[in-house]
């Protein structure tokens, strides 16, 4: 295996030194841009399929994409534990090890996915029926799971590559990888979708090329730029996988608390009808493509704090905390504003109108600035995966999935229909962005204090 002096500056851990709001920033602008490229196929996706003018259709995009979505969690939060050791590692002075752990976690990302793609394609009936999809818009929606399922696993892959990227700084390359689902899906979706004729399967086929692209830009860039991806062995991961595992599982269960809220969310939009659903489903695609800044940061702060964590200096893990939450909550509001003054446009750009149009406009005029507080979150769980307490990142969002969620939408729901749903929801993110804030805080504090050199 190559040693550290061979990839020289590949290795170095360059978040120790400069302005950790410039690092703030250059890590999480690429990295939104990176993550931003897999929200922009969903949308893709929605955009193309709301010109065939079939409600059911966007219905199913909706049903089918909460589980897309938590295929996506799943990968993110194996990722999490590939760009949390690979920086620990790194900032610890140890790049020997930290290529280790990019080899073991894109192994156990692969695992994880491949068992889900199974675990999809042999009850996806009984799920969607559980989310409450009923009729043509259930039919269409295990159409296009069906046939995207497959290309799951590769998407594990390539997230696993690029967050051993991040780790190593490598923000570009980790873009890179990113971008190529976006560019691969927006170039095949019309074609499959109007030229072939194949409909939400041609839109599902295109989802599955383009991650199986992805994968093999992330490889190309961990193997043969970085040199950073030795060859796998048994030994070798069952060395790393308790490790992988402690940060890996509390993550993928932070992160599936994401679609669990959509789904539950889908789940109380269901009553009303195919059209409230619809404008669900516009909004879930439109907020990770407006906001996916906000999506980014856990996964681009985490490796600041984690290379500054490694090298016990906690007054540059404190400072990046701090800007973190600043950069979120000025972003959150900018883009708020920016959909407010284009809400009308939106609803049309996606072809609902009618109650699912006044539920669109209603979201972008009163629920998107309380954005800003699941940034606040999304950076507190950063810290919360690479300050060794992953546990509490699962606490905290499954806390806001459940109880910020459930009993907030009920009471919403009996008190103003589909959009006390709505303001129920965010009220209960603004609950858990203070709390989780607060909670962060305090664990660097602790850290800070029982540290040897008190730094």
């Amino acid at each position: 295996m190559t040693n550290s002096s061979a990839t020289g500056t590949n290795t170095q851990a360059r978040f120790l030194h400069g302005s950790t709001f410039r690092h703030v920033v250059i890590m999480t602008l690429t990295g939104a841009l990176g993550l931003m490229t897999l929200f922009v196929v969903d949308l893709a996706d929605l955009y193309f399929l709301s010109r065939l003018g079939n409600t059911d259709l966007t219905a199913a995009i909706g049903f089918a994409g909460t589980l897309d979505f938590a295929n996506l969690s799943l990968s993110i939060g194996s990722g999490i534990a590939a760009a949390a050791l690979v920086a620990r590692y790194l900032g610890a002075g140890n790049p020997q090890r930290a290529r280790e752990f990019a080899t073991s976690t894109m192994l156990v990302s692969f695992a994880f996915s491949a068992a889900y793609t199974i675990l999809i394609a042999i009850f996806i009936g009984p799920i969607l029926s559980l989310l409450g999809a009923t009729g043509e818009a259930a039919r269409l929606a295990k159409l296009f799971i069906w046939t995207l399922s497959p290309g799951f696993i590769f998407l594990g892959g390539a997230l696993a590559c690029s967050f051993s990227l991040r780790g190593l700084g490598d923000a570009k390359r980790a873009m890179y990888i990113t971008m190529v689902t976006a560019t691969v899906t927006i170039i095949l979706d019309p074609i499959f979708i109007f030229y072939f004729g194949w409909g939400i399967q041609g839109a599902a086929a295109a989802n599955a090329i383009s991650c199986i692209a992805a994968f093999g830009v992330g490889y190309y860039a961990l193997r043969h730029v970085h040199d950073f991806l030795p060859p796998a062995s048994w030994s070798g991961l069952k060395r790393d996988l308790p490790e992988i595992l402690s940060i890996a599982l509390p993550a993928i269960l932070t992160q599936l608390a994401t679609p669990f809220a959509a789904a539950y969310m889908n789940y109380t939009f269901a009553p009303f009808g195919n059209e409230i659903v619809a404008a669900g489903t516009v909004v879930n695609r439109v907020v990770p493509v407006a906001f996916g800044i906000i999506f980014s940061l856990s996964g681009s702060v985490g490796p600041i704090i984690g290379q500054n964590f490694g090298a016990r200096n906690f007054t540059r893990v404190n400072r990046t905390l701090r800007d973190g939450i600043a950069f979120a909550f000025l972003y959150a509001l900018v883009t708020s504003f920016i959909l407010f003054l284009f809400r009308h446009e939106m609803a049309s750009a996606f072809s609902v109108t009618g109650r699912a149009a006044e539920l669109v406009v209603f979201f972008a005029t009163y629920i998107a600035a309380s954005w800003a507080f699941v940034g606040a979150q999304f950076v507190a769980m950063a810290a919360f995966n690479n300050l060794g307490k992953p546990g509490y990142s699962t606490l905290v969002n499954w806390g806001k999935a459940t109880i910020g969620t459930i009993p907030f939408a009920i009471a919403g729901a009996a008190i103003a229909g589909a959009e006390g749903i709505m303001v129920g929801i965010a009220l209960g993110g603004i609950v858990f962005g203070v709390v989780s804030v607060f909670m962060a805080w305090s664990l660097v504090k602790k850290l800070s204090a029982s540290s040897p050199s008190g730094a």
